[in-house]
This record gives structure tokens, C-alpha cells and sequence, in this order.
């Protein structure tokens, strides 16, 4: 029998060598102080610093970029999504009132190409400066039998630090508070299977077409990153007294704010009070969806939701570039869109 090499199965160590060589300056360019070490040895090392926090508390969250990957095979450009991962875990970490510290990442895909890999570690380093995160560590999986020709997967987790007595959480809403909204770029990394059934299935148009209403092509408005909001949050808390941040995924404003609000209370938003950008319109246009539907599966233009107190809404407001966009009121949980 002739005798089989691990390449000639599908998988190139040497490839994966060269993706860990390639990423350690970009990951140097995201070092702040804590961060221990380089990447190469099987595991992140971080130091906490003792003297800024008096009882810290270390908040996980891992999440990926989903469907919106595809877009990035459609377009052959990979620099953006990377930004996207770090958004979507960093964000959510700070959305405790966690200082996001560190971030590491996964990558499956059919076959390491160097270039193409560089291209998404690019965009996560980038992510990490926004977030003011470092990236420690990762890893780069091949898997020719599970994943098509050009086709890969994006997971990765982010820790945060914060001070126990300052961590947020919802439970100090009341009646009266005002909830300030920090305006999305588009659909950020959520609701791509919907954006994509609707345009390339119903509508039949691809990321070449152009449509009324938007300056850019439908590929590059879907692939517009999402943004980084942390180092923004970390400015708010520093100054004011937030009770509540939801960062608006998957559910939109429905699913995200309820997560945060206590028993007895309520969100009501006026959804005239700020600019959805184009995409939704155009999607909402070509798939004839409902406004109860769209809120659902998209953010709808809100990236980020502050609650906080009457007195503090034009300060947070100003500090956050956000605007206010809604109130909460006395009730059982709801969330209300008017």
C-alpha cells in the first residue's frame, strides 16, 4: 500500500506555520499593558493590574460573525470580517461595564491560505486597537472535508475586567430613565441569512448590484463593518451613572433590551427619533417584510442601547455621539416600538 502524507489528506502544517509567523507582529500591534509573552506557546497570558481594581471581576463572551462570512467569499475580500469578531464579543463584554483586556479567535476553513488568513488576522488587530483589547492568542484549523473550496468560519472570545460594585446589569432601572441609542453602520453581524434570501434569492441581485437609495453596491453596504463601541462605553461609565447597556444582536431591540430590564419595568422607543440606514430600507422593499419583522431580525440602525437617568441623558448623549430614543416606563418586561 502506497503511503500517504497529512498534505496529500487535505491539510498543510507548513500553511499553518506560516499563518503563526505572519500574526505575530499584527498581534504586537494590539499589546497593552498586562499581556505576557507573544503568541506561539499553547495559551494567552495576561496580568491583571492589582492596584486599578479593588475587587475585579473577569467577564467572558464568545460569540462569531455568522452568515456575513459569505459575503466576504463573494466579494474575495477579507479584511473586514476580523473587525466584525472582535466587535461582537468586545461589545458585549463592555456591555457590563467590562473594560475589554484581551481577545482570541478560531478559524476553520477549507485550506490555509497564508494570504487570505493575513488578510482576516489584519482586520481583527484592527479590531482589537478599536476595542483597545489585545489579541493573545488563537488558532487555525483545516478541514478540507467539512468546509467547501474558499469557505471558512469565524468564532472567537473576549475577557473584560471590571470592579464587583460597578458591574451593570440592569437592576437599578426605573421609571423615567431614558434610554439613549448610539447609531449602527448597517446591519452590523446579524440577520445575513434573512438579508441574503430576500436580495440574492428573491430579488435576485448580487454584491455587484446597485439599487436606489444606496451610494455603494449591495456588497459593500453588507460587508460595512460593524462598529466597536467599547472604548465609547468605558468614556460614558467613566462619567456617568449608567444603569443598563444592551448591545443590539441577534433579536434586535425586542430580544437585547429585554434582557436588561428589571421586573416592573418596560422600554418604550420612538423609532422616529433616529436614521435607519438605507440597507434596511431596501431590504425591507425587496422582501415586502413587516416593521414588526424587521425589528426583530435586524438592529435597525441602534447598535447600542444606554439606560440611564433623566438628569444624565444630554451628557450621555453628547459623551456616546448617541441620541435619546426612548424611555422606560412601568409594565412586565415589554419592549415597545412605536
Amino acid at each position: 500500500m502506497k503511503s500517504v502524507t497529512y498534505k496529500q489528506s487535505g491539510v498543510n502544517i507548513e500553511a499553518g506555520y506560516e499563518v503563526v509567523r505572519r500574526v505575530k507582529k499584527l498581534a504586537k500591534s494590539t499589546n497593552i499593558k498586562g499581556v505576557l509573552g507573544e503568541i506561539g506557546l499553547f495559551g494567552g497570558c495576561f496580568e491583571i493590574d492589582k492596584f486599578r481594581y479593588k475587587e475585579p471581576v473577569l467577564v467572558s463572551g464568545t460569540d462569531g460573525v455568522g452568515t456575513k462570512v459569505k459575503i466576504a467569499f463573494d466579494m474575495n475580500r477579507h479584511d473586514t470580517v476580523g473587525i466584525d469578531l472582535v466587535a461582537m464579543n468586545a461589545d458585549d463584554v463592555a456591555c457590563l461595564g467590562a473594560r475589554p483586556l484581551f481577545f482570541l479567535d478560531y478559524i476553520a476553513c477549507n485550506k490555509i491560505e497564508p494570504d487570505i488568513i493575513e488578510q482576516i488576522l489584519k482586520g481583527m488587530a484592527e479590531g482589537c486597537r478599536q476595542a483597545g483589547c489585545a489579541l493573545i492568542g488563537g488558532e487555525t484549523a483545516e478541514m478540507s472535508d467539512l468546509y467547501g473550496k474558499g469557505e471558512y468560519d469565524l468564532a472567537g472570545f473576549a475577557v473584560g475586567i471590571v470592579d464587583k460594585k460597578k458591574i451593570i446589569n440592569g437592576s437599578r432601572i426605573k421609571t423615567g430613565d431614558v434610554l439613549i441609542g448610539l447609531p449602527s453602520s448597517g446591519l452590523h453581524s446579524n440577520g445575513y441569512t434573512l438579508a441574503r434570501k430576500v436580495l440574492f434569492d428573491l430579488a435576485e441581485l448580487n454584491v455587484k448590484s446597485r439599487v436606489e437609495g444606496l451610494d455603494v453596491t449591495i456588497g459593500e453596504a453588507l460587508l460595512t463593518p460593524t462598529i466597536i463601541y467599547s472604548r465609547t462605553i468605558m468614556r460614558v461609565i467613566d462619567k456617568i451613572n449608567v444603569k443598563a447597556i444592551a448591545h443590539i444582536t441577534g433579536g434586535g431591540l425586542p430580544e437585547n433590551v429585554g434582557r436588561v430590564l428589571p421586573k416592573g419595568a418596560k422600554a418604550v422607543f420612538e423609532s422616529a427619533s433616529w436614521k435607519v440606514p438605507k440597507i434596511f430600507d431596501v431590504i425591507k422593499k425587496y422582501g415586502k417584510i413587516s416593521d414588526g419583522e424587521m425589528f426583530k431580525a435586524f438592529n435597525m440602525g441602534i447598535g447600542m442601547v444606554l439606560a440611564v437617568d433623566k438628569k444624565d441623558a444630554r451628557a450621555a448623549a453628547k459623551l456616546s455621539k448617541g441620541v435619546v430614543i426612548g424611555e422606560i416606563k412601568q409594565g412586565s418586561g415589554e419592549v415597545e416600538i412605536r
